[in-house]
């Protein structure tokens, strides 16, 4: 593959389609996920009618449950026969493709399953939105397209150079929605994540992931006594303090761009791919400080090696997406995010268990 996607992301798209709303019908894939079901929750909000397709195996239904109202397909995206039946039943406005597998390390042990869930179930969802007359897309991407960064902070531009086969997987999908905006009209927005963390303001839905990998609940869930300490991966980073710097947003903030980018679409704006960070870092040191401070617990942690691959930091250039789709977040400061994820981690401390 090219370095860069084609055409991203100065091309335009030329047709004016009517808003979804008031009763446009839009599709979530892996709905009952982390950020899936925070966007499920930001569409009806918004006035859409939420249909979720999710095969459940890492999302949980009690994530969405009591939410909003919603209709439910439970599926996998590689099963062409199952992704048809939801689209024979309705008109979809537009999609918003969360599901798929996040794990690195998994996916360099097991590159087969990740191509299969990621790509192959991605092209049927495709195949079905072309049959079907979808009009638009918006796709749950990475940073991790971009691989081992070579300028700080990272702009849409900079060369697409993944180095597992996650970050590879989710770029192949990338190039088959510009594909597919050549071919058939589709008109597409990637949104790019860098670090999300958070929960809901209200702390009824939150992350549970498992195995859980990130920071900030594994932070928490040595402050409740479910862990004895934190792992701190390397202090030996070229940073101030010797440790990885990420840049973090709120999982509230994510599900708002994704509204943001079907309004944006459906008035006629451009396609391509979008950064969504704040463009500040933060070290693996400062957010545990933070986490102490708002939950008034220690949080012991010590120094084990660097994980291969973990570059020294990961911060975006977000200022594409302010200008471009008019988005800002508005809870992605650090003492917010621990905030609403210390709620959740309290009221929750068996997750959805």
């Amino acid at each position: 593959m090219s370095d860069r996607l084609p055409g991203s992301p100065t091309h335009e798209t030329t047709s004016r389609l009517p808003s979804l709303k008031p009763a446009g019908e839009v599709l979530v894939t892996g709905g009952c996920g982390y950020i899936g079901s925070h966007a499920v929750r930001a569409l009806c909000e918004a006035g859409y009618h939420v249909v979720i397709f999710d095969s459940l195996a890492t999302g949980h239904l009690e994530s969405v449950m009591g939410s909003c109202d919603f209709k439910l397909y439970q599926g996998d995206l590689q099963d062409l026969k199952a992704v048809e039946a939801v689209f024979a039943q309705h008109r979809f406005q537009g999609v918003i493709h969360f599901a798929g597998l996040t794990l690195v390390g998994e996916s360099v042990r097991d590159p087969e399953t990740y191509y299969g869930a990621n790509v192959i179930g991605g092209l049927n969802l495709l195949a079905a939105c072309k049959r079907h007359a979808v009009p638009r897309f918006v796709f749950s991407s990475t940073a991790a397209v971009y691989g081992e960064p070579q300028r700080v902070p990272i702009a849409e531009d900079h060369a697409l150079r993944p180095i597992n086969p996650y970050g590879r997987t989710k770029l192949a999908f990338e190039h088959a929605l510009e594909s597919y905006r050549v071919a058939h009209d589709l008109e597409y927005v990637a949104l790019r994540y860098f670090n999300a963390a958070g929960a809901h303001p209200s702390g009824t839905t939150g992350e549970a992931h498992d195995p859980e990998t990130h920071l900030i609940p594994n932070a928490f869930r040595v402050a409740l006594g479910q862990k004895d300490k934190l792992i701190v991966h390397g202090r030996d980073y070229e940073t101030p303090d010797g440790t990885a710097i990420r840049d973090y947003i709120h999982v509230w903030d994510l599900a708002l761009a994704h509204v943001a980018s079907l309004e944006h679409l459906a008035a006629g704006g451009e396609c391509g791919a979008f950064n969504l960070g704040t463009g500040a870092g933060h070290s693996v040191l400062e957010v545990i400080r933070m986490c102490e401070q708002v939950s008034g617990r220690t949080i012991p942690h010590e120094i084990g090696p660097r994980r291969p691959g973990d570059p020294p930091r990961l911060v975006a250039d977000a200022e594409r997406v302010r200008r471009i789709l008019g988005f800002r977040p508005e809870r992605s400061d650090l003492k917010t995010i621990c905030e609403d994820a210390w709620r959740w981690h309290q009221a929750h401390p068996g997750a959805y268990r």
